[in-house]
């Protein structure tokens, strides 16, 4: 069975969720890059290291990359932590995600993500040093390019992403479990109790965008295994409308693999909001996209830049909003000065091995008018 098979088996079948480790804290080694000379990396088995990465602002919104370890002061759980480990290049290893909603309110806006998406991996990924990754999410959650540094493996998983046609969810039972064509019933049971216990939800405005989803699958499945550096790319209108998982618990997961989520807000408003158009007023009647008729219209929920904002703020990342002045290509290059001008800390917090759960993080700089952006947190476990 191959990666792609796997992954969609996961989220279609969904076998008992792993104990996850605390990714956070590394347990088996640290790694740090000391400012003055390329020293050796330095390992150590028996010391637990938070690792926190951060980019600063001036008060003009530009990046701040000339700061020393002196210049920040970190708290954990409203206590003085001593930063042990600090380095401001960013040479360390950089795996990325790329989430691509392909529900239906994404179908006029997939070309520009696409081009824009290749372009941003060329230019972004150093060869034999960085990985990257590509899924889809609207019903289904599916790996369409497993990790690799191949920009021309990605290039073909970006031409990969198809909207879902309405016909194709119609035959599906309109998002009912057991209808899936050519597949028979459900590959495994749900599990009958907790949040998950539920059965899938049918789809809204062509077969439900499972956003919350793919950011778990992608955490748990890919990034926590990775070393190094570790940023999901989101690009969506914030809707989720069919997943499993929560919001918290998706948010959860990418903390527990020390992932950064930046966010791209892309709302194509005349699909969502123009009368006879992809969701109409009220949501009733047929909606028409391209001349043919779209039997799935919704209005957008006044939530969506709310969840994208949230999954980026508390994971460290950064939400940014496709406008007539921004287009994605330049939130791509925004973004890209950011990943080459981040600080990485590391710190062994000052409290007892059996302290575990989640831990806040206030991390600060010394000098006056300089926003520091980092996670709001970590998860700890024995």
């Amino acid at each position: 069975m191959n990666s792609r098979s796997q992954f969609v088996r996961r989220i279609l079948g969904r076998i008992p969720r792993p104990v996850m480790g605390g990714v956070a804290i590394s347990l088996v080694c640290v790694l740090a890059y000391p400012l003055a000379g390329q020293q050796e990396p330095t390992f150590s088995t028996d010391v637990k290291v938070v690792n926190v990465l951060a980019t600063v602002r001036d008060k003009q919104g530009r990046i701040v990359s000339n700061l020393s370890k002196e210049d920040f002061s970190l708290q954990e759980d409203g206590r003085p932590q001593t930063i042990r480990y600090f380095s401001r290049e960013s040479d360390l290893p950089l795996t990325l995600g790329l989430l691509v909603d392909t529900s239906l309110s994404q179908a006029r806006v997939l070309d520009e993500e696409r081009s824009a998406s290749y372009s941003f991996l060329d230019n972004v990924l150093r060869e034999d040093k960085d990985l990257a990754f590509l899924i889809h999410f609207d019903k289904e959650v599916e790996l369409l390019q497993d990790l690799t540094s191949s920009r021309e493996r990605l290039q073909a998983g970006l031409e990969l992403l198809r909207t879902p046609e309405p016909d194709v969810w119609s035959q599906r039972g309109g998002g009912l479990p057991g209808s899936w064509p050519g597949t028979g019933p459900w590959p495994a049971p749900w599990p009958n109790s907790g949040p998950r216990g539920r059965a899938p939800r049918a789809g809204l405005g062509g077969g439900g965008t499972n956003l919350y989803d793919a950011v778990y699958l992608a955490s748990v499945e890919l990034m926590q295994k990775q070393p190094g550096r570790k940023a999901l790319i989101i690009l969506s209108d914030g809707v989720d409308t069919g997943s499993m998982e929560t919001l918290s618990s998706a948010l959860e997961s990418s903390q527990r693999a020390d992932t950064l989520i930046y966010t791209i807000l892309f709302v194509d408003d005349e699909m969502y909001q123009s009368r006879g158009g992809f969701g109409s007023p009220g949501g009733g009647g047929m909606g028409r996209r391209g001349g043919v008729m779209n039997p799935y219209p919704q209005q957008i929920p006044p939530n969506g830049r709310a969840i994208l904002e949230r999954l980026s703020k508390d994971s460290g990342g950064r939400l940014f909003e496709v406008t007539r002045k921004q287009s994605v290509g330049q939130i791509y290059a925004t973004l890209q000065e950011e990943l080459r001008n981040q600080y990485s800390l590391g710190y062994s917090p000052d409290r007892t091995g059996a302290d575990n759960g989640y831990h806040r993080i206030r991390l600060t700089a010394r000098i006056k008018n300089l926003k520091v952006q980092t996670r709001e947190g970590y998860y700890s476990q024995p």
